[in-house]
């Protein structure tokens, strides 16, 4: 079956999902990792494709930006698609001075200020955990692999924080022994719906801007250190 936002039909989807925001880097994973992988939505531009990466089915799916945005995909792939577990991976500011651009954060837990499970369930939560056994296979694959990555807290904002003209205000109201290490934008939803229907979701992170880095870097150290998030994704996923 197809849903208002989703074209693909039952069985197209892989019991993992890599959920990247940006449509264009779906795309660039299937085409760069994926073998045999065939397209299987274009609603709205949010590209997902299906492939294998070292034999196994695996499928990658954009997700937007915001949580509005990661609910619905979530929601139609755990609900109506068979999906098991998600994995997101993005982009982050940190919070943490011994934190670098590229460096690789895992996320626990999630604060946020949003109502969405107020609105969504009427529950009025803030704080939200990954998946315990995901999280432990993502960082076992990943000392297996001699990446390092740091694993803590981060917080789930409604604005993008670089834009806030009073993001210290923001840091202030959130409890005080939470520490979060690093802050975006969809986390707090995607572990919510997984938890609402009883799927895993974990999400994996590389730092891209911080009030403590001053360093620009080049487009080929860039785009190196998303593929070390990439690998470690789809290296975690086989082994579900």
């Amino acid at each position: 079956m197809s849903t208002p936002h989703n074209e693909a039909n039952n069985g197209d989807f892989a019991k993992t999902v890599i959920m990247p925001g940006d449509p264009l880097r779906a795309k660039y994973i299937a085409e760069n990792f994926l073998e045999d992988y065939k397209l299987i939505n274009s609603v709205r531009g949010m590209y997902a494709y299906t492939g294998k990466y070292k034999g196994k089915e695996i499928s990658v799916m954009a997700h937007g930006m915001g949580m509005p945005s990661i609910g619905i995909y979530a929601y139609e792939l755990y609900k109506f698609y068979g999906v098991e577990n998600i994995i997101r991976i993005g982009s982050c500011g940190a919070y943490l001075p011994d934190l670098k651009l590229f460096d690789i954060i895992l996320t626990e837990n999630v604060y946020s200020e949003s109502n969405f499970a107020l609105t969504f369930n009427n529950d009025d939560c803030h704080i939200i955990s990954s998946n315990n056994d995901l999280n432990n296979l993502i960082s076992e694959t990943a000392n297996e692999n001699n990446i390092n990555i740091f694993v803590g807290n981060t917080a789930c904002l409604d604005c993008f924080d670089v834009y806030m003209p009073n993001l210290q205000g923001f840091l202030d109201r959130i409890p005080k022994d939470f520490n979060p290490i690093g802050a975006e934008m969809e986390a707090f939803a995607l572990f919510y719906i997984a938890k609402f229907l009883n799927k895993k979701a974990s999400c994996l992170m590389s730092v891209v801007d911080s009030k403590f880095i001053t360093d620009v870097a080049t487009a080929e150290e860039r785009q190196t250190g998303l593929n070390n998030m990439i690998k470690l994704a789809l290296d975690s996923a086989i082994k579900i």
